[in-house]
């Protein structure tokens, strides 16, 4: 029997894996922190409307391990890697994507990949290996650390997004439009053709709708763990 190799826009949410030893201190960490408290609205998100009442699609955002996957420390910086093969056709739609969502939460282009909250690699995701395989344009991943380098240590987390740079410029944007809905901290994906973050791939791309900024917002006003600190005892 051969193999079925299908091309659709797959994304997968996935948490990064850590070692077994890596899962034990993390776990002790969470056990200590203080409980889950929400974090002020972004001014961008605070002073925004929908006068059209466009609802959203809050009840399909997953809730982790640390509750609601949001950002408290602004801007959020973002690394674009780049890509040696006709290098503007990938990074000018990966920006024009950034741009988009700068209007509702604070985002900055960084150079260094060490200190971004957000890396997105021109790289093509690994195949799903479900019944068949199927080939991914995008895949979005979080993994969760203790940031020591302030004066109280913060639980944080960082995201990385893969992203197929062999696509038109189209679809580079419409995909990292997409991921990085992801990644400010819609944790699924909406039932509606007509959302940025709907769950697959259409011929006409759509923008940021006001259904995903309702959902970014609700997602906003949810309690975490991350941003807050750990306690001292805890540290290694």
């Amino acid at each position: 029997m051969g193999l079925l190799i299908s091309t659709c826009l797959l994304v997968i949410l996935i948490r990064v894996p850590l070692s077994t030893a890596q899962e034990h201190k993390l776990e002790a960490k969470l056990a200590i922190l203080t409980a889950s408290q929400s974090h002020p609205l972004p001014f961008t998100l605070a002073q925004w409307q929908d006068p059209q009442n466009s609802g959203d699609y809050f009840f399909e955002v997953k809730m982790t391990e640390v509750g609601y996957l949001v950002w408290s420390q602004f801007p959020i910086k973002v690394y674009i890697q780049p890509y040696n093969q006709s290098d503007r056709l990938w990074i000018e739609p990966v920006i024009r994507a950034v741009q988009e969502w700068n209007y509702f939460l604070p985002l900055q282009v960084v150079d260094n990949f060490q200190t971004a909250d957000i890396r997105i690699v021109p790289k093509v995701p690994p195949l799903q290996t479900t019944n068949f395989l199927r080939a991914r344009s995008a895949q979005t991943r979080y993994q969760l650390y203790v940031n020591s380098s302030k004066p109280a240590a913060i639980l944080s987390h960082y995201c990385t997004i893969l992203l197929n740079p062999r696509q038109s410029s189209r679809y580079i944007q419409a995909a990292a439009r997409h991921e990085l809905g992801h990644a400010l901290g819609i944790w699924g994906h909406s039932p509606e053709a007509t959302d940025a973050l709907y769950f697959s791939q259409v011929s006409d791309i759509v923008p940021i709708s006001s259904r995903d900024i309702n959902t970014l917002k609700r997602v906003y006003q949810q309690p975490t763990r991350l941003g807050w600190q750990v306690a001292a005892n805890s540290q290694p």
